[in-house]
């Protein structure tokens, strides 16, 4: 799912000790997301079912609910912190030895105690207002990702209808209720921070009567073997608890490394953080073609940095660029490196921004002080021949990004406030840039400037130049263009898509290229764009 919406893989965990069906997305970026499952959830649950538990958690992810859920947190916990404030005032008198003069103090303590603790009834029922609507979307976004509803309601079902249902034992589950995926709480009405059970389940399945929770109940209820079930299923043709299965269409063939392919601007702006289901097949695929020992490495801490080295290293320079990261990181990491870089020669171009974000996982478990050196490693691969491709430059300001908001999630705006107008110059350098690059010659190259130019700035005539020192012009614009609120970003993308394809036509590498533009402006796409 990761690869299918271009996000970085987020950190897994289970919660052992939770015998509820539940889950969680946690994190303020794609870049520093986890997803959180409960025991309970991976040995009650068939593989569709979590599926459409962790397609609703991603589509979390990708709406950036899971900031909002951190900072509705943070809200509460400060509202709360004022009724706490007055409470103490007000315990503290009762030791006072002269009372005499607290009565203004009393009442102040007593207003602040009060209007802390009413406004966190206020908010707690607006976090939970909010938190219904968004699990409403998340629930859509899951069916539209998997192009299926019986996974999702599966799951729902066995929610409703197995005694432990979405409960969970610790102590601080009310904090993050709202986060969840079913109720762990048991808030009801205006407190209830997800919607009725059987209402979430019946949008998915109308025919849904819930005396079935009794047969659901007999069935799971005992001790399943879940993967026994899932491969009988799969043997039946059936999906789980919910019937037959849809049929699985074959994911799209994947263009050949040297093809082109027909693309709609409008179409890839909308694919941005809203994959769909081909875009799920087709990262099927991708990850399944990906040899073995190189998805190893991308999950292996140890062997990370050196797959994300691999990723640089060009054939021609290979030997220098071995022995600066020998020199920076040792023999060790320069050895898995070239050992990795000989496996990467053969993968499809399209496999090598997946790696990366398979990677970047436990590439975020390194120490600060190695995690710093990587980065600075990985920008010097790019000049050891005097000329950076763009691939390599955008791959090397991903990885930036990446760690930036990983490190300093806070700051990471996925969405800005600024305007178009605003980020005037760095926009038409940009599309100047990305033209030159789609184009083997100079009128072709200015025709798509300007076919671009006129998405953002129609009726303007605008000169073609693109920029002579392009790593530093990227090096400033693409932060600057980052600010961009979101409807500035998605005509961006359209002009982006109009500039670097020539008749609507764009090249694997081409469409690698954007893709790395786009993820560095926190504006994901899927694998293949759309037509």
């Amino acid at each position: 799912m990761a690869i299918a919406s271009g996000v970085p893989v987020p950190e897994i965990y289970v919660l052992e000790q939770e015998a509820g069906i539940n889950a969680f997305a946690a994190g303020f970026t794609p870049s520093d997301a986890a997803v959180v499952v409960t025991r309970g959830a991976l040995e009650k649950l068939t593989r569709d079912e979590l599926q459409g538990v962790v397609a609703h958690e991603f589509s979390h992810i990708l709406n950036g609910d899971m900031r909002l859920n951190i900072r509705l947190m943070g809200v509460l916990f400060g509202i709360l912190v004022v009724g706490l404030i007055g409470r103490k005032i007000l315990e503290g008198m009762r030791h006072a030895r002269d009372s005499k003069g607290l009565g203004p103090i009393f009442l102040a303590a007593l207003a602040i105690m009060v209007l802390g603790y009413v406004g966190l009834l206020i908010g707690r029922v607006i976090k939970a207002s909010i938190s219904r609507s968004r699990e409403f979307l998340a629930d859509a976004s899951a069916v539209q990702f998997t192009r299926q509803t019986v996974g999702l309601a599966g799951a729902l079902k066995k929610v409703g209808g197995l005694a432990q249902g979405s409960k969970l034992e610790a102590g601080e589950s009310e904090d993050v209720s709202h986060m969840l995926f079913s109720d762990g709480v048991g808030f009801s009405g205006l407190f209830a921070t997800h919607p009725p059970l059987l209402e979430r389940i019946q949008k998915l399945d109308k025919q849904f009567d819930p005396r079935q929770f009794v047969d659901i109940h007999k069935q799971w209820g005992g001790n399943v073997d879940v993967l026994a079930f899932d491969d009988e299923m799969a043997l039946a043709g059936r999906s789980g608890l919910a019937g037959a299965s849809p049929k699985r269409a074959a994911p799209p063939a994947l263009p050949g490394a040297d093809s082109q392919v027909r693309v709609e601007a409008r179409a890839v702006s909308r694919q941005v953080g809203n994959p769909a289901n081909d875009d799920y097949r087709v990262a099927d695929q991708l990850h399944h073609q990906i040899p073995d020992e190189l998805k190893g490495a991308a999950r292996d801490p140890a062997k990370a940095e050196s797959l994300m080295l691999a990723l640089m290293i060009d054939p021609g320079t290979h030997a220098v660029q071995l022995r600066l990261i020998a020199t920076a990181l040792g023999d060790q990491t320069a050895q898995l490196a070239n050992h990795l870089g000989a496996s990467l020669a053969s993968v499809h171009p399209m496999m090598r921004l997946p790696l990366a974000n398979m990677a970047f996982p436990s590439l975020r478990r390194l120490p600060r002080p190695r995690l710093d050196q990587f980065t600075a490693v990985l920008e010097r691969l790019m000049h050891v021949d005097g000329q950076v491709l763009p691939y390599e430059f955008c791959l090397a300001t991903l990885v930036r990004v990446q760690v930036a908001d990983f490190l300093d999630p806070p700051n990471a705006k996925a969405v800005g406030r600024s305007k178009l107008t605003d980020c005037r110059e760095q926009a038409i350098g940009l599309l100047a840039l990305v033209a030159e690059q789609g184009h083997d010659n100079r009128a072709d190259a200015e025709r798509a400037f300007q076919a671009a130019a006129a998405v953002l700035f129609q009726g303007q005539a605008l000169p073609y130049q693109p920029p002579s020192d392009w790593r530093g012009f990227l090096d400033q614009a693409l932060p600057t263009l980052d600010r961009l609120n979101a409807t500035g970003k998605q005509l961006l993308i359209e002009a982006l898509v109009r500039g670097i394809s020539q008749d609507g036509l764009l090249s694997v590498p081409e469409a690698e290229l954007l893709r790395l533009v786009c993820a560095a402006l926190h504006c994901p796409l899927p694998p293949v764009l759309s037509l």
